[in-house]
């Protein structure tokens, strides 16, 4: 198994995930925090020892600014990366939609008129599938979302979707995913340099 590792890369704050609101195709940049924050990831890759050769972004704008913003060098773009489809439920909040459907959780629920966990769950493997192909070359850096991001993770270790609602993903964050002996496992989770941002 490679050295390399990847590490998944949350953007920065926007409004939407500063208020709660589940954020998937509404193209929203980042707010003046979202931007210090992204300005911050640099050193935290460097504290990490992260050392990109390929750089993997989601189509959406906020995943975008904050690549530029953290200067990395942007390889391609991955359209698996794009946040999980909210459908209906695209601008709400869980509490909004707990009022309807309470116990409602997109990694056992999925979004009606979005995505299932199903659909979700395939193309997180393929964009792990596509990133490890790089890790051959050097670490690899995926800048996407929250929920896809849970979901990148637990896939990497063969754990179901399920388990996505495990793990958490700041506005900004890095969780770091490589190999002990052999083995796929999750090296670092959420690793954020600073305090006051949310969870998505």
């Amino acid at each position: 198994m490679p050295d390399a590792r990847i590490a998944l890369i949350r953007h920065g704050q926007t409004e939407w995930s500063a208020s709660g609101q589940h954020t998937s195709v509404t193209d929203i940049d980042l707010t003046p925090e979202g931007q210090d924050q992204a300005k911050v990831i640099p050193r935290l890759l460097a504290g990490l020892r992260i050392h990109p050769t390929s750089v993997l972004v989601s189509p959406r704008l906020r995943a975008r600014r904050t690549a530029e913003l953290a200067g990395l060098t942007v390889t391609g773009t991955l359209d698996d990366l794009a946040e999980w489809d909210y459908g209906d439920y695209e601008g709400l909040t869980s509490k909004e939609i707990h009022e309807d459907r309470p116990g409602w959780s997109v990694f056992t629920d999925g979004a009606p008129g979005g995505e299932s966990p199903e659909d979700v769950t395939a193309r997180a493997d393929r964009a792990l599938a596509t990133a490890a192909e790089s890790l051959g070359g050097g670490d690899v850096v995926l800048v996407c979302h929250g929920h896809i991001s849970r979901v990148l993770a637990v896939r990497w270790v063969g754990l179901p979707i399920t388990a996505g609602a495990a793990i958490a993903m700041s506005p900004a964050a890095v969780t770091v995913l490589g190999y002990d002996r052999g083995n796929a496992i999750i090296d670092h989770a959420n690793v954020v340099p600073f305090a006051g941002t949310g969870r998505g």
